[in-house]
């Protein structure tokens, strides 16, 4: 009996229309269009400005455009599961609002918090429905409203993160193609580096919380820097020595988009090209849980059947990983 695997059979991504650039950046708060070129090389990021809007309207959008670019019936989807660190409320699940504004009535759903790795953990995990038959239709989203735990009156954090999101729908195939392996880690001694300090059972939102400035991304930028050149580039070299890769069989590296030296450092320790990596972190930042789905979305006709893909990530927790996939069909 041949063995089932996930298989990646269609890809959306959507970003807001607001577009906040450096320049913009440089009248809010200290900073200049070459400090951040230089640190990060983001150009701009997408904010979603519109009242009332949340996560689960970047996800809606990413999901009604997958579902018809799929030809998929709403009905025929069995599961949705959202990453995401901005979710609408504390409860309920962002999925389970994506779900209900997206008509998917039979589907059940839930989130995933890995930080910016949240998009490989839930891609990974929702793998295993397909793997083990339960579910022959499954959507992975990554979705994100940085903008809502931003400060932006702190030049080293407000320059970094952006809106926007893309998805995955997931079937079963037995050739091939598809997920082929993954490695994701876990260290939660790196904690302390890259947080929410107020909000959560430790420290409750208060006056208190508000006033401190608790409720904004916390980033010591070096010690995440440190961790995450190390790790995600050796993570991605890993799963290219276990299933015997060299660099010339490599088509394309989907990073992160943290930043672009990390980007650059885990693409030269893999050994391959800058023209072999999705970077698009000049266009739209750092969406945390949305990046590799947006690079995925952005170059998707430009992929071809049989294409070794791996996608690498790093985040807060600390958590990072990555997943190598065989893609199953010519973009365009």
């Amino acid at each position: 009996m041949q063995r089932i695997k996930a298989n990646i059979t269609g890809v959306h991504g959507w970003v807001p229309d607001f577009v906040l650039t450096n320049e913009e950046l440089e009248k809010m708060v200290d900073t200049t269009n070459e400090w951040i070129m230089t640190r990060t090389g983001i150009k701009e990021r997408r904010i979603l400005r519109e009242p009332g809007k949340g996560t689960s309207d970047i996800g809606a959008e990413v999901v009604k455009g997958l579902l018809e670019k799929t030809n998929t019936d709403p009905k025929d989807v069995e599961l949705l599961i959202c990453a995401t660190v901005t979710p609408d409320y504390a409860f309920p699940a962002t999925a389970n609002i994506i779900s209900d504004k997206t008509g998917l009535s039979n589907a059940w759903s839930y989130d995933i918090n890995a930080a910016c790795s949240g998009f490989i953990y839930a891609l990974d995990t929702a793998s295993k429905f397909i793997e083990t038959g339960q579910y022959k239709k499954v959507i992975v989203v990554g979705a994100e409203k940085m903008s809502m735990m931003v400060d932006y009156t702190d030049r080293a954090t407000c320059v970094i993160f952006g809106d926007g999101g893309g998805a995955v729908m997931l079937e079963p195939t037995t050739d091939e193609y598809g997920i082929r392996d993954s490695i994701l880690r876990t260290d939660g001694s790196g904690r302390i580096h890259l947080y929410q300090k107020g909000g959560g059972s430790v420290k409750p939102a208060s006056f208190r919380t508000v006033a401190a400035g608790e409720h904004f991304v916390y980033q010591e930028g070096q010690q995440v820097f440190k961790f995450a050149v190390t790790n995600m580039a050796d993570v991605s070299v890993e799963i290219m020595k276990r299933n015997n890769m060299e660099s010339d069989d490599v088509n394309w590296l989907v990073p992160h988009q943290a930043n672009m030296r990390i980007i650059e450092a885990t693409a030269k320790r893999m050994g391959i090209r800058k023209d072999q990596v999705m970077i698009n972190i000049q266009r739209y930042g750092n969406t945390t849980s949305g990046t590799i789905p947006l690079c995925l979305w952005e170059w998707e006709d430009q992929l071809k059947k049989g294409d070794n893909i791996i996608l690498s990530a790093f985040g807060g927790g600390f958590t990072w990983g990555s997943i190598y996939v065989k893609w199953s069909y010519d973009g365009q």
